[in-house]
């Protein structure tokens, strides 16, 4: 179950809204949306929820740059609303990395063949066994092969890290220390909330 949440800041508080993100799509929608909320290019959070798993904080002031902070970056990675926020920029990856290598796949069959290359039987016999032995070759020089490929293993492209990811500091003007924010797991929006003065506004749109 997911719970989506903005919170503009202006002269008189915080004004609450609960988000729909259905025509949301990337971080540009998402941030596009917050500013359109924003009161004199004043704060707004946009706080997004998936419960008992992990929750993601879009910060934006202005035309900066979105601030980001998400909680469990492993879980998020598994939603789409939590890929929207895990960026390659705060994930440590080359921009556009994930689809070089989807145009890469593209262009090997799932022999391994390149597209347009000749597979006669009698070559394909031949390259069968080749592999086979450069296969069993790798296997004894590499004591865990598949460790490439797992998301979990802390290699890879594809690898996303346990755990928070991204601007610790993002609450500390108001109030919430990395500490505090680390500390938060389910709720975390109530918490957040009290620190910011917000929680009748939050609670008239939950």
């Amino acid at each position: 179950m997911y719970f989506a949440a903005l919170l503009a800041r202006t002269e008189d508080g915080w004004e609450a809204s609960d988000t729909e993100l259905d025509d949301v799509e990337t971080l540009s929608d998402l941030t596009d949306l917050a500013q359109e909320a924003s009161v004199d290019e004043d704060t707004v959070l946009v706080y997004i929820e998936q419960e008992d798993a992990w929750f993601g904080i879009l910060r934006v002031d202005g035309e900066e740059d979105p601030r980001i902070y998400v909680s469990d970056a492993s879980a998020a990675a598994r939603s789409s609303y939590g890929e929207i926020l895990l960026t390659d920029e705060l994930l440590g990856r080359e921009p556009g990395a994930e689809e070089e290598i989807a145009a890469l796949e593209e262009l090997v069959d799932l022999d391994g063949t390149e597209d347009g290359e000749p597979d006669g039987s009698a070559s394909s016999s031949a390259t069968t066994t080749d592999r086979t032995t450069t296969r069993d070759a790798d296997t004894d020089s590499d004591p865990d092969p598949d460790s490439h490929s797992d998301p979990d293993s802390g290699s890879g492209s594809d690898y996303v890290p346990a755990g928070p990811i991204g601007e610790l500091g993002i609450l500390a003007d108001f109030g919430v220390s990395e500490k505090d924010l680390l500390t938060l797991r389910t709720d975390a929006l109530t918490e957040i909330a009290d620190a910011l003065g917000a929680s009748e506004v939050l609670e008239a749109v939950r």
